[in-house]
C-alpha cells in the first residue's frame, strides 16, 4: 500500500479528536478566543449539555472577513507575532481550536469590528456552507450546534446531557476565576444559570463562584520566592470536602491540571486534615514564561516546570505560612446547644419576679395539684396550675445514683471505662494495660457497620424530619442527587428537588440521629461527583455509607457517662473492623502495663 498525503477535511476530524473531547473542550476554546480578544463581557449560550448548541459571545475586538476564513484553517492564528513560542502571553496559541470545531460540527462565526460591518462563516463539518453580512454589535458571536452528530463513533462515547452541562459549567467557572476583570454568564436549556459581575479581587470572584462560605473560612496567600509569585485564597484545614474539584489550579492566569501543583497541595494539609478529604483552594501561580512550557497537550490544560521543586516548594511553603497564620482559626462553629448554656438565665431566688414580686413561701410548693378540666376548644384534657411558678435553687453539688460495682477488668479484651480525657478520648483499664480510645472514630466504625447490617436486611429505616430542611447546592450537584434520590432512599435519607440550586431533606437515616442533614448532602453530592455514571449506588456503599456514619457518630468534644462509654466497648469488642475508623485511622492504642513501668522507669 503506498503512502498519500490524506485530505485536510480528515486531518481536521483527527486532529479535533485531541482538541475537542466533549461540548466542554469546545466551549474551553471558544471563551479561551474571547478572553484573548479582549472582551469585557462574555455570554454563553447552552442547549442539550452543549452538545445540540454552544453559542459564545463577546465584545471584543471582533474579525474582519478575511480573518474569519484565515481562522477556519489550521494553524492560523494572531496570537504569536513573532515565533518565540516560549514567551507566549495568551490562553491559545495553536491555532486548531475552530477548524477542529467545524471538522465535526456546524461551526457559525459572525463578527464585527468596531467601526466596520458584519461579517458570517459557516462550516458543516468541514463544508464551507455559506457567507455573507451580518448584522451585529462589535465583537464576535460563535456558535456550534450539533457537536458529533456525524460521528457516531464519538458521540455514543459522551456522558448524559446533565454531565456534559456540569463540565461546560466548570470550565467556564475556572476562566471566570482566571479573569475576575470580565463579566460571564451562562443560560442553558433559557435559564440563567450563571451570571458575575467584573470584579477588582481575585477573591470576591472566587467566593462568588465557589461556596459561599469560603470566605469567612480561607486565609489569603500572597508569598513570592526567586521571581515566582503566588496568590490566592486556600481554605482553612478544617474547611474541606469530599473531592478534590474544588481546587482551582492557574499557571499564568491560565486553568490547568497539573499533578505537581496537585500533590504540593497535599503535602501542604498533611497531618491537617484527613487523607480521605480534600482543602478548597484557587491558586495562581506566576512565573517567568520561559520557566514553563504550555505547549505539552494540545487541550493546555498540562504543563511542565523547568524547576518543578522549587515550585513544589514555592505552594508548601505559602500555604503553610498562610495556614500557620490562622493561628486557632476554625471552619466550624461551636454547636447551637452548647452555645445556648452561656445564655441562660442565672436561677431566680424564691419569689422574684412572680406576681409583681409577690412572696412565695415554701408552703406553696405544698398546694393541691391541678385538677384536669376541658380546653375551651372541647378537644382534650387541659392543666391549670394555680399554683405560682416558682425557681428551684440549683442543687449544691452533682450527685449520681449509686450503680453495681464495675466488673473485673479481666472479663472484657477492652476493658472497663475509668473516666473521658479531652472529651475526646475515652480511658479504659484492661486486665494487660491501659486502653485509650477514640469515641469519634470508634463511633463512626460502628455506625457503618449498623448500615451495612440494615442494608443487607432490605433498607436503613428513615427517621421523618418534623420540618424539612432546604439545602442549597449547585445546580450540578442538585442534579447528581435528583438522579439518585431513589437510590439514597434505601439508605434512610428522602431528597427531592426545590429548584435549581436546592434540595429538600424529608427524612435522614435513623440510625445516624440527629444528624446534620446539610452537611450530610453536601458530602454526598461531592461523592457522587467522584462515582462514573455507569456504576450503581450500591456498588459503592464503603463510601456512600462511610460518609453517612460519619455524620451520624459521636463527635470529639462530648460528654459520655460512664455507662455510655462502657455500651461503646463492648459493642466494639463484637463488632468487625472496629479495630479502624472508616477513613483508615486506629479506633483505638494499648499501653501495656510494662510500658507504663518504663515511663516512670520502674523498669
Amino acid at each position: 500500500m503506498s503512502i498519500r498525503r490524506l485530505p485536510s477535511h480528515l486531518v481536521n476530524r483527527i486532529a479535533a479528536g485531541e482538541v475537542v473531547e466533549r461540548p466542554a473542550s469546545a466551549l474551553k476554546e471558544l471563551v479561551e478566543n474571547a478572553l484573548d480578544a479582549g472582551a469585557a463581557r462574555v455570554a454563553v449560550v447552552l442547549a442539550g449539555g452543549g452538545v445540540d448548541r454552544i453559542e459564545v459571545a463577546d465584545d471584543g475586538r471582533g474579525m474582519a472577513p478575511d480573518e474569519i476564513r484565515l481562522a477556519l484553517e489550521r494553524h492560523a492564528t494572531s496570537k504569536l507575532p513573532t515565533d518565540d513560542i516560549d514567551t507566549v502571553a495568551t490562553l491559545g496559541f495553536r491555532g486548531e481550536a475552530l477548524p477542529s470545531i467545524a471538522s465535526v460540527a456546524r461551526l457559525t462565526i459572525e463578527s464585527r469590528p468596531p467601526g466596520c460591518e458584519g461579517w458570517a462563516v459557516t462550516i458543516d463539518n468541514g463544508v464551507a456552507e455559506r457567507e455573507g453580512p451580518a448584522a451585529m454589535p462589535p465583537g464576535t458571536r460563535v456558535v456550534a450546534e450539533g457537536l458529533f452528530a456525524r460521528v457516531p463513533a464519538r458521540r455514543k462515547f459522551l456522558r448524559s446531557a446533565r454531565a456534559e452541562y456540569a463540565a461546560c459549567l466548570d470550565v467556564v467557572k475556572r476562566l471566570a476565576m482566571a479573569r475576575p476583570e470580565v463579566a460571564f454568564s451562562v443560560e442553558h436549556d433559557g435559564r440563567r444559570a450563571l451570571s458575575v459581575a467584573a470584579a477588582q479581587h481575585r477573591p470576591d470572584r472566587v467566593a462568588a463562584l465557589t461556596d459561599r462560605a469560603l470566605a469567612d473560612n480561607a486565609v489569603a496567600i500572597d508569598f513570592e520566592r526567586e521571581g515566582h509569585v503566588l496568590g490566592g485564597v486556600a481554605g482553612l484545614p478544617t474547611f474541606h470536602r469530599g473531592v478534590a474539584d474544588h481546587q482551582y489550579l492557574f499557571v499564568n492566569g491560565r486553568p490547568v491540571k497539573d499533578r505537581l501543583l496537585i500533590g504540593a497541595i497535599r503535602g501542604a494539609y498533611a497531618e491537617m486534615m484527613p487523607r480521605d478529604r480534600h482543602a478548597v483552594v484557587a491558586l495562581f501561580l506566576d512565573v517567568p514564561p520561559s520557566e514553563v512550557d504550555v505547549n505539552v497537550h494540545p487541550a493546555k490544560t498540562e504543563v511542565r516546570f523547568r524547576d518543578p521543586q522549587l515550585v513544589r516548594g514555592l505552594i508548601v511553603s505559602g500555604l503553610r505560612r498562610a495556614l500557620d497564620a490562622a493561628g486557632h482559626r476554625v471552619a466550624h462553629s461551636a454547636p447551637a446547644d452548647v452555645m445556648a448554656l452561656w445564655s441562660h438565665e442565672s436561677p431566680r431566688p424564691y419569689g422574684e419576679g412572680v406576681g409583681g414580686g409577690a412572696e412565695v413561701s415554701p408552703s406553696d410548693t405544698f398546694a393541691a395539684a391541678p385538677h384536669p378540666t376541658l380546653s375551651p376548644q372541647g378537644r382534650g384534657l387541659s392543666f391549670h396550675d394555680p399554683r405560682p411558678t416558682f425557681f428551684a435553687p440549683p442543687p449544691a453539688a452533682r450527685a449520681e445514683p449509686a450503680t453495681a460495682a464495675p466488673p473485673a477488668t479481666t472479663d472484657h479484651p477492652l476493658g472497663v471505662a475509668r473516666g473521658q480525657v479531652a472529651k475526646t478520648y475515652i480511658v479504659a483499664e484492661a486486665g494487660d494495660g491501659l486502653v485509650l480510645v477514640d469515641q469519634h472514630a470508634a463511633h463512626e466504625r460502628l455506625v457503618l457497620e449498623r448500615m451495612r447490617r440494615a442494608l443487607a436486611g432490605g433498607r436503613v429505616a428513615a427517621q421523618a424530619l418534623l420540618l424539612p430542611e432546604v439545602v442549597e447546592l449547585d445546580e450540578p450537584a442538585c442534579d447528581r442527587l435528583e438522579a439518585r434520590a431513589a437510590e439514597l432512599s434505601d439508605f434512610g435519607l428522602d431528597l427531592e428537588r426545590f429548584g435549581p440550586r436546592a434540595m429538600l431533606v424529608r427524612a435522614t437515616p435513623a440510625l445516624l440521629g440527629q444528624a446534620d442533614p446539610a452537611g450530610l448532602v453536601a458530602d454526598l453530592a461531592d461523592e457522587l461527583a467522584a462515582y462514573d455514571e455507569a456504576l450503581s449506588l450500591r456498588e459503592r456503599l464503603d463510601a456512600v455509607a462511610g460518609t453517612m456514619a460519619c455524620h451520624g457518630s459521636v463527635r470529639a468534644g462530648r460528654v459520655l457517662s460512664v455507662a455510655e462509654m462502657n455500651a461503646l466497648l463492648r459493642e466494639m469488642e463484637v463488632t468487625p473492623h472496629s479495630g479502624q475508623c472508616n477513613h483508615g485511622r486506629p479506633t483505638w492504642v494499648k499501653l501495656a502495663h510494662g510500658d507504663i513501668e518504663k515511663l516512670f522507669g520502674r523498669r
